[in-house]
């Protein structure tokens, strides 16, 4: 198997994962230092990420393994209370500044791209404190904060990452309550939340264009999660229509508005709309976007960043207790095949893949991919012939020759849509 010229091969970290230094040199704290505090096993052995890898101390021994593993991209989260312990540009923390500096200096000294995340769920507590994602308060704060970044890295980093999986983060916080802030209020805060960050993404990557893109001539798009979903019985319309929902709640909730006509589904809006009704609330439990609002949304975003790890087939489901939830809204089931090889949540469906790029290809514009998380769990322990891994890669990456997926060489943001993959990531957070 002979990869292209142009591809590239990256490796994906996130702030709080594995920075470590929770109070370190001015830094502020966000929300998961305070949900990880809080104790109660509200994480893993009320494990914290006070210490984590030690990235903040260690980063030069993390830069040896990038060298090591002959990596030609990088992609990191920053930590937005370390750089403004508030959330605020009226406190910059220099320390901060200092640390990113010389992560992205040290990288492209190495010949190594930076791919920078401004946020990965690691929202400031001070802004928590006043609402969190909920508050519109917090659109203006992000896109400050996106500001600051763009004017103070952006001579050096060239490709940004707003926001990394907001739907995840919204099942997890919202519905589930498992992230922080940890008080969920099944399909009415998280339909907020999207809403709040969504457009939060807008006024970022609106900042960036009319501020920015002239002299830095960088790309800025946000990286969706998604699993691939076939109709557990084919030949049933009620599951075909119930795999077309799943797409919808889960992928183009986020992506119709951006990169095709500024509004959700129309979908996702009728599913809403009818169980609002069935429940008895007097208006939809889901916010709505104006005119305007969906004029400024389309077309803000420079590339598709896609993270896929499986797949699942699904079925319909209703919602015959009227269950409050945005899953449950979507009246679905989703489960693996039996026969799929998996490793905790993880199956091994190389196709999935290959079927989810060209759905975005059809669906979103023809829009340029890139991977940007992709991977297998590691075992505990981690094996050290790790054939699992490797056989995972292998395969996806038959999958993605099959149709000349792969890729792409360049990354400007000139670069001819039409191509499907402009590098791929494979993920090594904890």
């Amino acid at each position: 198997m002979a990869f292209p010229v142009g591809f590239g091969w990256g490796a994906t970290t996130a702030a709080y994962q594995v920075e470590g230094g929770w109070d370190a040199d001015g830094k502020g704290p966000s929300v998961w230092d305070t949900f990880s505090h809080q104790g109660g096993e509200r994480v893993f052995k009320n494990q914290t990420g006070d210490v984590a890898c030690g990235s903040y101390t260690l980063w030069e021994e993390d830069l040896k393994c990038i060298k090591q593993l002959g990596l030609t991209h990088y992609r990191f989260s920053l930590s937005w209370s370390r750089l403004l312990p508030d959330g605020a540009t009226g406190f910059i923390n220099q320390k901060g500044i200092d640390y990113y500096n010389k992560i992205i200096d040290n990288l492209l000294a190495n010949r190594v791209t930076p791919i920078v995340a401004l946020y990965h769920f690691d929202l400031p507590q001070a802004l928590e404190d006043r609402g969190g994602w909920l508050a519109e308060a917090t659109i203006e704060s992000f896109d400050e904060y996106a500001r600051f970044c763009f004017s103070t890295f952006g001579d050096r980093v060239k490709q940004w990452i707003t926001i990394n999986e907001p739907k995840m983060f919204v099942l997890m916080a919202y519905e589930v309550g498992t992230f922080p802030p940890g008080v969920p209020h099944p399909g009415t805060s998280g339909y907020q939340a999207v809403h709040n960050l969504i457009k939060a993404h807008v006024r970022a990557w609106r900042s960036y264009d009319s501020l920015f893109r002239k002299e830095q001539k960088g790309m800025v798009s946000l990286a969706l999660f998604a699993g691939w979903v076939e109709p557990a019985d084919p030949n049933s319309v009620s599951d075909q229509e119930a795999a077309e929902r799943a797409l919808a709640f889960h992928l183009d909730f986020f992506a119709k508005p951006i990169f095709v006509d500024g509004d959700y589904p129309e979908v996702v809006k009728s599913q809403v709309a009818s169980m609002s009704q069935k429940q008895g609330y007097p208006s939809l439990r889901r916010p709505q976007f104006t005119e305007e609002e969906k004029r400024m949304i389309k077309g803000t975003d420079d590339f598709f960043a896609v993270q896929y790890y499986s797949s699942r087939l699904v079925k319909h489901q209703e919602n015959h207790k009227g269950e409050l939830g945005i899953l449950q809204d979507a009246e679905i089931e989703t489960f693996p095949d039996p026969s799929w090889i998996s490793l905790d949540w993880v199956y091994v469906v190389p196709w999935g893949i290959r079927e989810l790029l060209k759905y975005i290809k059809d669906t979103c514009n023809n829009p340029v991919i890139y991977i940007t998380e992709n991977g297998f769990p590691q075992g505990d322990p981690a094996p050290l012939d790790d054939t699992q891994r490797w056989v995972y890669f292998r395969q996806t990456f038959q999958e993605l020759f099959k149709e000349n997926m792969l890729p792409l060489g360049g990354n400007s943001h000139s670069d001819k849509k039409g191509k499907y993959l402009g590098f791929c990531f494979f993920h090594s957070s904890l």
